[in-house]
């Protein structure tokens, strides 16, 4: 399993395509959980080739099912002190634990702010409503860490029942056939064009890179990166 503490992630070159980002509440097929919603609307946005991957993998659920996005853009400043945060409450759990372990044991629940997929609008956070209308058991809450949950977060985590497993399985080949890649620690986290899908997919380099808030929303494309 590779975390996103791995200095091979943060090797990967990023090239940019300069994609904005979209507001998914404006794209049909999809629906926005306003579990995460902040005051600027940033959680459901991604970047625009992202939006498109998540329609093809709303079209491959099966009838009755739909991905419902609690989380997509994070602005940089609030990963940062997301992390930090986890980070200090790790620091008090496990007291006599090097920083540098601590740092590694934190990026299975928070990214590091510098190789994070959120703030590259290339990753969303996602579940699914049945054809019931209400939503589905995965197993735990979206955004359970590894430490409350037992690990029960980890994407293929033996002790969940059966019934979340299989709505798992249903989630995990949707994402699949839109170009995801899943963080293995988190069911919930996919991605695409950052870098963690950079380093699992084999490809030269990612697509997106980070963004402040301003770029890349209302027409501004996004910096590219060298």
């Amino acid at each position: 399993m590779v975390l996103l503490s791995d200095e091979r992630i943060a090797a990967v070159p990023v090239r940019d395509r300069g994609e904005p980002l979209v507001d998914l509440r404006t794209v049909g097929e999809l629906e926005v959980d306003d579990l995460q919603a902040d005051p600027d609307g940033w959680y459901a946005r991604v970047r625009a080739g992202v939006a498109e991957r998540l329609r093809t993998a709303q079209r491959a659920l099966p009838a009755g099912y739909r991905l419902v996005v609690v989380e997509g853009y994070r602005p940089p400043e609030l990963q940062r002190r997301y992390f930090d945060e986890h980070v200090a409450r790790l620091t008090e759990r496990y007291g006599g634990l090097p920083a540098r372990l601590v740092r590694e044991r934190a990026s299975a629940y928070i990214a590091p702010p510098e190789v994070a997929p959120h703030p590259t609008g290339g990753a969303v956070d996602v579940t699914l409503r049945g054809p019931d209308g209400s939503l589905c058991w995965l197993g735990t809450e979206v955004n359970a860490s590894p430490e409350d949950s037992d690990g029960a977060c980890y994407t293929d985590a033996p002790n969940i029942c059966a019934r979340s497993s299989a709505n798992r399985a249903t989630l995990r080949a949707a994402m699949a056939a839109g170009g995801f890649v899943n963080y293995p620690t988190e069911w919930w986290h996919w991605s695409y064009g950052e870098r963690y899908w950079a380093f699992v997919t084999g490809a030269a380099s990612a697509r997106y890179g980070p963004l402040a808030p301003a770029w890349g929303v209302d027409g501004v494309p996004p910096p590219r990166h060298a």
